[in-house]
Formats: C-alpha cells, structure tokens, sequence
C-alpha cells in the first residue's frame, strides 16, 4: 500500500500540467486553460521524511513557488495533503494570507472490490487506450472549457491509459478514463450528461475502467472528489471507494 504523497505524485503524472519546475521534492506546476488544480503546487516533503531541514528552508520554497507563480500571473495554489508536505506548513502558509479552500478526498479500492461491486447493466461499453476524438468531445461537451490545452493534455500522458465510453441508446452519455502506474490505477474526468444520471452509467464506466485494471494487473485503484460532490462520494462508497486522506488547497490570490 502506497501513501498519500506516492498517489499524489502519481495523479500529477496521470494529468500532466503543461509545465513543471522541481525544486528539490516540490512541484510547480502550470496549466493554462485547463482547470485550476492541474497547476497548483505539490509542496511535498521528501520520501520518508518528517519534515524539512528548517524553517528557512521551507521560507525558501515558498518564496520559488510564489515567484515561479507570479511570473506567470497567476495564484500560488498550495494542494495540502496530510502526510506528504510539511506539518508547520498550513500555520505558516495562513500567516502570509493565503486562504483555504475547497476540500477534496483522496479515495482508494482494490480493483476487484470494484469490479464485484460496480453495477455493469445492460448498457454498452466502449473501451480505448488512446483519447480518441469521439470520447473527447462527450467529456468536452459535458465539463465546457477551452478544449484545446485540454487535448494537449491528454496527448502528453506516458503511462498506459484505458478511455471509456457509456452508450444509452444511440448516444454516449458518459465517459471516464484510468491511467496506470506501477500496481495503481487512478480514475479521472468521469462525466455523466445530465440526462443519463441516476440510469448505472457512471458504475458501469467504473466497472469497466475496473476490468481493464484487472485484465493488466492492477490491484489497487485511487480517485480524487470534491467533498462537497455528494453524489459522486455516493458512488464511489458504493463500488468500494474509501477515503485514505482528505486534502485541501491553501490560495494566495494577486
């Protein structure tokens, strides 16, 4: 079983940010045009450690972050998962004035869990494992956006990936993808049309995002959602998704 900080860093390579600077365990990210939390910064402490060395240390780091944000105008985002950054750093982060905000769960499930309980139905399944247009489109159609940093994200992940699409009658009305690494796989953009919610679409796009995780020896499986998404928390405790940690993010507006 993998931690926090390992899942973290994982979910970063599985929706890369079109630029990334490390300085020594953090990360600092930028995504233009592609939702907020893809560039916030992962201020992680390094493997097994406790800590950072020292206070100034850590002034130094936050110093690189919000310098490396500035230069781009945008927020210094701080993603603040228990257990991967350091334990003074939310003391610290509020005394320079940035603001806490949104409260998200990082879930984890084995795959077969899943797979046993994840409602499959009648409903027919499409699987690729590379984003095709026709997927994109569903997901774009459903979340808006600008879709094109959106396709270049996708175009730029590594590891092995598994894009599904739910039909209802002659029309796709739902969509989710998994991207795999090292025994892990996580679940992303999982999107439902309105009209379509409440029919099992989205459990058999888990269902079948599980099955392609077991058909490549993936044990273990890992979300992110928003705490306030009551509907998806619903969900995902139904298929066998439990929480390993809430996090949160810490934001110092310009």
């Amino acid at each position: 079983m993998v931690g926090a900080t390992e899942l973290q860093e994982r979910a970063a390579r599985a929706v890369p940010a079109e630029y990334v600077t490390r300085i020594g365990s953090w990360w600092l990210r930028h995504a233009p045009g592609c939702s907020w939390w893809i560039g916030s910064v992962l201020p992680h402490m390094p493997y097994g450690s406790t800590s950072v060395s020292s206070r100034a240390e850590l002034d130094g780091l936050i110093s690189a972050a919000e310098a490396y944000t500035a230069e781009r105008g945008i927020p210094t985002l701080m993603q603040m998962t228990p257990g991967a950054v350091p334990p003074e750093l939310d003391a610290i982060l509020a005394a320079r004035g940035y603001e806490r905000q949104v409260s998200v769960s990082l879930q984890t499930a084995t795959t077969s869990e899943v797979l046993a309980l994840a409602p499959t139905g009648s409903l027919r399944v499409r699987l690729d494992e590379e984003p095709t247009r026709e997927w994109f489109d569903v997901w774009h159609g459903i979340t808006g956006g600008d879709p094109d940093p959106k396709w270049r994200l996708l175009r730029r992940i590594e590891e092995p990936s598994a894009y599904v699409s739910v039909e209802l009658g002659d029309e796709t009305v739902a969509v989710g993808r998994a991207v795999a690494e090292a025994g892990w796989a996580g679940v992303f953009n999982m999107a439902t049309r309105p009209e379509a919610r409440g029919k099992g679409a989205a459990g058999a796009v888990l269902a079948a995002l599980a099955g392609w995780a077991a058909a490549n020896d993936v044990p273990w499986m890992y979300l992110q959602a928003e705490h306030e998404n009551e509907t998806a928390m619903r969900l995902y405790g139904r298929v066998g998704f439990s929480e390993l940690v809430p996090f949160y993010f810490r934001v110092l507006e310009r």
